[in-house]
């Protein structure tokens, strides 16, 4: 059985999907969609993802979130925002901003890692980021028996850097994500309790 990691690129995810009730996907669900069940099982996820604190709206429900993820077993790697002034054009002066940081570099790392480690046969990268290149160039070149498959998120394109170092894309439909929403309430398998209730925000619409 090949054993795939998950390596999921959480801002970029989030931003691609487009209807706020898709936002609350289960990612383990997804990740066994996407896979070819009879021959591969899923070894490891993990989620890269930095807190938008200065929201607190936002702040609250990333938090539900990734306590739903948690509970599903997802290992959530956290990077950070900075808070960097951006030049308007418009208005001619510069404006408080936040830039994220690490997320890249952590991914590169747990990349690496995983395979220095012989913790998958398969890495499964989830972004159409084409600055983690380098890291798929390094392990297509350090171990070129491992597979790469690149994952593009709702509505966007792959990367062509990545394609072009990957061993296989795969792109996730819309039906899926809707196939792959976790419930109202998400319950921790190991402890019976309650670990993380929907935000209204992700409520999906009412049948008529």
């Amino acid at each position: 059985m090949k054993r795939v990691a998950c390596f999921i690129d959480g801002l970029n995810l989030h931003h691609s999907l487009r209807v706020n009730y898709h936002k609350w996907l289960d990612l383990s669900a997804l990740a066994r969609r996407l896979i070819s069940s009879r021959s591969e099982s899923i070894s490891a996820i993990y989620y890269f993802f930095a807190h938008a604190k200065w929201r607190p709206e936002s702040y609250r429900r990333d938090r539900e979130y990734i306590a739903a993820l948690e509970a599903t077993g997802v290992n959530v790697v956290f990077g950070h925002f900075k808070k960097k002034d951006r030049y308007c054009k418009a208005c001619g002066i510069y404006l408080p901003d936040h830039e994220e940081k690490e997320t890249d570099v952590n991914i590169a790392l747990y990349m690496l890692d995983g395979a220095y480690e012989s913790l998958y046969d398969k890495a499964m990268l989830f972004t159409r980021d084409g600055d983690l290149a380098p890291v798929l160039k390094m392990i297509r070149r350090k171990f070129p028996n491992l597979e790469i498959e690149v994952v593009a998120p709702p509505y966007l394109r792959h990367s062509s850097d990545l394609i072009q170092l990957a061993t296989s894309k795969k792109k996730i439909r819309i039906q899926q994500v809707e196939d792959c929403l976790f419930p109202g309430q998400v319950i921790n398998p190991q402890t019976g309790a309650i670990a993380a209730t929907r935000p209204t925000a992700y409520d999906p619409p009412q049948s008529p």
